[in-house]
């Protein structure tokens, strides 16, 4: 084995959480390296709707959760940073919608869930009608309600490109991750045949983080796993849309995001409780099918007809709690010099960072004197998904 090389953190796991993490420590003065072995964002970031929440989704009751309230403050961080005034300059990153909405298809039981909904969230949620309508909804027969958020939509794989620009240098990608122990205790990462001593490894790998944990001997923090299944329609007809639609329960009914495809069409991509218990339950045509119908309900002027239907399976990796629940925070376990974690969201990522961060200050660890890595084999980003479907 050769000499073994010092940083001051090693990174393992490329998703936006490991690479925003990254970001915010090179700002801040520390060597870094963020080991990836598949492609940047990969796993689940590429997969997300892009959807950066500030909590209305989790008050459909009238009341904010530990949820909302924990969420509410990341679409204004995140703003910050796309203006290139925050924590980690996103300028460049492309927003896709500057709201997200509340839709209410007409029904009773989704009129008092967007009313509840808005009542929680008051100060950040404005009823919007007319020309101020997201497109696909301005249609004569559209009878619902519709509630304007001050969330934001972006486009994931622009986010991860910017991310990856921003390591300048820190970013390898290997196959073969080994704990480097000394006297008994973790000491740095061996990586592919290469030994790396740390002040401090993270680990932010998503649902493999269950596999890092294995080969360091470690069986704590356990992880959970939340299936989802996914739809995406690619049509000519479509306009974009931004929305949860509301039925009368504690989730929304469906989720639609929209994507820009390199053809120049939209990609609707649909998620909320039709991917959920009973849509992972469904094959493929069974989830397509029910798509289509809630699609011809809700949106009936919409032409289908030339459409092209897809499914995607994901799979959330967070901590594991009683009864498989959504974790209300980013999540970070610590024991020696090892720091395990999940954002749990897309939008905690900033959230993630800070409590990192926060656990480093608590211990002392500060930036240290490291001449740069050996460049290495880089990461390829990882591509849109319904470009790898359609």
């Amino acid at each position: 084995m050769t000499q073994a090389l010092s940083t001051d953190v090693l990174i393992v796991g490329g998703g936006i959480a490991g690479l925003w993490l990254n970001a915010r420590l090179r700002h801040q003065g520390f060597a870094t390296l963020l080991v990836e072995n598949a492609s940047l964002g990969g796993g689940q970031s590429v997969k997300s709707q892009g959807i950066i929440h500030g909590g209305a989704k989790y008050a459909l009751h009238g009341a904010l959760t530990g949820a909302s309230e924990a969420i509410a403050e990341m679409p204004k961080r995140w703003r910050e940073a796309l203006a290139g005034s925050g924590e980690v300059d996103l300028r460049g990153v492309r927003l896709l919608s500057d709201a997200h909405y509340l839709w209410s298809p007409g029904s009773l039981a989704g009129n008092i869930s967007s009313f509840f909904a808005s009542k929680a969230v008051r100060g950040r949620v404005d009823q919007v009608k007319g020309e101020q309508l997201p497109p696909a909804l301005q249609h004569p027969k559209f009878k619902g309600k519709v509630y304007r958020l001050a969330e934001l939509v972006l486009d994931v794989p622009s986010l991860i490109q910017r991310l990856s620009d921003l390591a300048e240098g820190s970013l390898l990608a290997a196959q073969d991750i080994q704990p480097l122990l000394e006297e008994g205790q973790l000491a740095g990462l061996t990586i592919d045949g290469q030994a790396i001593r740390a002040q401090r490894i993270v680990l932010s790998a998503g649902r493999a983080n269950a596999e890092l944990l294995q080969r360091l001997g470690l069986s704590q923090p356990a992880q959970q796993l939340r299936p989802l299944h996914m739809v995406l329609v690619k049509a000519p007809t479509l306009k974009p849309l931004y929305a949860h639609c509301l039925g009368g329960g504690p989730k929304p009914r469906v989720t639609i995001t929209t994507h820009p495809a390199s053809d120049g069409q939209w990609v609707w991509y649909l998620g909320g409780d039709l991917a959920e218990a009973d849509g992972v339950a469904r094959d493929e045509a069974g989830q397509i099918k029910a798509a289509q119908k809630e699609l011809a309900d809700l949106l009936p002027w919409v032409d289908l007809s030339q459409a092209q239907w897809a499914t995607l399976r994901v799979e959330r990796a967070e901590p594991a709690q009683s009864g498989l629940v959504r974790p209300d925070n980013a999540f970070v376990h610590v024991q020696g010099k090892l720091l395990v974690g999940w954002p749990t969201k897309l939008a905690l990522a900033p959230d993630f960072a800070e409590r990192v961060l926060a656990q480093f200050a608590r211990d002392g660890i500060r930036p240290g004197q490291h001449s740069a890595l050996p460049a290495g084999p880089q990461p390829a980003v990882a591509k849109p998904v319904w470009e790898e479907l359609f």
